[in-house]
């Protein structure tokens, strides 16, 4: 068990080259998909912390849920964020919940929810 704890400090000071160039090497070695041992490791960790979960995820889709009674002021911002016409811009706030822009990183998600909510919409972030 010694073995198993001191490979395990060993491999925590990798750097992140190094991790995936390790896994990469692994995959080679065994002829496996790093990712087909992660999808049958995560069931198996039984549970686990949702929230370290969503806090690794690094896509985000953020969706209008309302314009808060601002249809108008909303329906400008959506067209500042996405480029879209004036028809589409207030299809899609009529049509709320809806995604405004998807796959995006956390910084853009947070500052378009920023302005989304401060033209008096209400947005989610997925």
């Amino acid at each position: 068990m010694a073995d198993i704890a001191k490979l395990v400090e060993e491999l925590s000071q990798l750097t992140v080259l190094e991790a995936a160039d390790l896994a990469k090497a692994l995959e080679e070695a065994w002829g496996v998909s790093a990712a087909a041992a992660v999808a049958v490791a995560a069931p198996a960790a039984g549970g686990g912390d949702a929230g370290a979960a969503a806090a690794e995820k690094d896509e985000f889709d953020v969706v209008l849920t309302g314009d808060g009674g601002k249809k108008i002021q909303v329906i400008k911002e959506v067209r500042a964020i996405t480029g879209l016409g004036l028809a589409e811009a207030k299809a899609l706030v009529e049509g709320a919940p809806k995604a405004v822009k998807e796959g995006v990183n956390k910084a853009e998600a947070e500052e378009i929810k920023a302005k989304i909510e401060a033209a008096g919409g209400t947005v989610e972030l997925k």
